[in-house]
């Protein structure tokens, strides 16, 4: 991900009440996207096949296993394009890191997003607090295995 799209996503804002993932929420999280060092083989940038920015992964080697953030446009979002968009992502990431499992974590309210990644067969794994955006809020870790290892 380069720095031009780097600015592009920090300055997206999503309706409430997901305008709780928008990165000015945070500022650490914030800084983190927009250092070209730490965003370094870390952040990916999703575009469509007219090459607009649609979106960004983040992926995050931990052992055998890849931790996963993302997040689409604010005005692609709700559309029924979470599926695919997900899809294409971990197809991205199983092919670059080679993972034995994914994992995600998502804000326990996220009704909407949660469906999506059980649909991408994520599954529940636990439900913990996590300080950030200035409180401490509810989250879901889900987990899924990389296709290597559904065969």
């Amino acid at each position: 991900m380069g720095q031009a799209d780097a600015v592009a996503i920090a300055g997206w804002h999503y309706d409430p009440p997901y305008s709780f993932y928008d990165w000015s929420a945070d500022n650490d999280d914030q800084a983190l996207l927009l250092g070209e060092h730490s965003r370094e083989g870390r952040f990916f940038s999703a575009f469509d096949e007219d090459n607009e920015l649609v979106g960004f992964f983040e992926f995050q080697v931990k052992d055998d296993d890849v931790v996963v953030g993302l997040g689409l446009r604010p005005d692609l979002t709700g559309l029924g394009l979470g599926g695919e968009f997900v899809e294409a992502g971990i197809a991205f990431a199983e092919e670059r890191f080679q993972p034995a499992r994914f994992h995600l974590s998502v804000a326990s309210f996220n009704e909407r997003a949660i469906r999506v990644y059980e649909r991408s067969g994520f599954a529940p794994v636990r439900i913990f607090d996590h300080e950030t955006n200035g409180g401490v809020h509810s989250f879901l870790e889900m987990t899924r295995p990389a296709k290597s290892n559904r065969l």
